[in-house]
């Protein structure tokens, strides 16, 4: 699926979904910000599915943005199927990645791609330190879901949500994004092996439209997420670990109850005589089926949501299955901006 066409220096990946009203102003933008920097560029938009005229209006501006490429889905398939389309159809030596409701300012680019090329970073994360959002209802959401990543990782980022992100090329092209992973690409790329920076970056209010996240709605998806981030991260190639843990510990529970009852019932005969020592049932009583019933369900349900994930992932992974389907891709008269030799001066 990618394209046989010579590199460029730098790819913007930009995920599109109903963004019409936003993406006159943008595009313009972004090919401003990167026109400065010298280097040659392309701008890899990924219409997911769009109901409005996204793809319209993508059109008019490929005319005279000719280093914008447009890929079109045939139907909704989620902001991490855009991502993984972008990085499948990108050729740039660096993957910048970005919203396309206009929050991220390409202004921040030049200095994201400074700390990279410094520091010698494999990906630099954009921290929107002056959030301009509703506290209780995204802010809030937001610092738990990042402290519990931080804590369940070694990747320690005060903002995974924000879409603006610098990547080099060999590592997105080793990246396997399915489900709703796009949350979690720094901790996706550490498994691979990586070093990560975070600079802060501007946060702009949306130009039009309203937002398509919905943080409150979607952190029990979040926590989901987190355990098989986590499950990937630490027990992928040793599950057995986590599976034994578990069984241990259910078994050791199971078994401290099963003594306790066959303990009681001993001693109620010994104390009150053999009628009593008769009277006590174990296997009859409510609280063993229950707490016996509770403690297989979990282990089962846990194991089979983890086991699920390994097979998702293989499944991907091992056939190269793609999780999305391309309609159309639109290539410009030209399909990247390369500086004149003066601006290279």
């Amino acid at each position: 699926m990618q394209s046989s066409e010579s590199a460029v220096d730098i790819s913007i990946v930009l995920p599109v979904y109903n963004e019409a009203a936003s993406l006159p102003a943008l595009v313009p933008e972004v090919t401003a910000v990167l026109g400065q920097l010298g280097r040659s560029y392309e701008i890899v938009a990924v219409d997911d599915g769009s109901s409005d005229d996204s793809i319209k209006v993508l059109k008019r501006l490929q005319q005279d943005e000719p280093c914008l490429r447009i890929v079109e889905f045939r139907r909704n398939f989620g902001q991490t199927a855009a991502f993984d389309a972008g990085f499948d159809y990108a050729r740039g030596d660096v993957i910048v990645t970005m919203d396309a409701d206009g929050q991220n300012d390409p202004a921040d680019v030049p200095r994201l791609l400074e700390v990279m090329e410094e520091g010698d970073y494999d990906l630099v994360n954009g921290w929107r330190r002056n959030r301009k959002e509703p506290f209780l209802t995204r802010r809030l959401p937001s610092m738990v879901a990042n402290w519990l990543i931080a804590n369940a990782s070694d990747i320690h980022l005060h903002d995974r949500g924000c879409s603006l992100k610098v990547m080099r090329r060999d590592l997105v092209k080793q990246m396997n994004l399915y489900g709703e992973l796009h949350r979690f690409i720094p901790e996706i790329a550490s498994l691979i092996g990586v070093r990560v920076a975070e600079v802060p970056v501007n946060d702009r209010p949306r130009r039009a439209g309203e937002s398509k996240y919905r943080a409150l709605a979607r952190m029990p998806r979040v926590l989901l997420d987190l355990v098989t981030v986590s499950f990937l991260l630490s027990y992928s190639k040793r599950p057995m670990q986590l599976f034994g843990s578990f069984g241990l510990l259910s078994g050791g529970i199971g078994g401290c109850i099963g003594l306790y009852l066959v303990g009681s019932k001993i001693l109620r005969g010994i104390l009150y005589g053999e009628e009593a020592f008769r009277d006590f049932r174990i296997g009859t009583s409510p609280w063993t089926m229950l707490s016996v019933l509770l403690i297989v369900l979990g282990v089962q349900f846990l194991m089979m949501g983890l086991l699920g994930e390994i097979l998702t992932r293989t499944y991907h992974e091992a056939q190269d299955k793609p999780i999305y389907v391309v309609r159309h891709v639109w290539e410009g008269e030209q399909s990247s901006v390369t500086p004149s030799g003066d601006e290279r001066a």
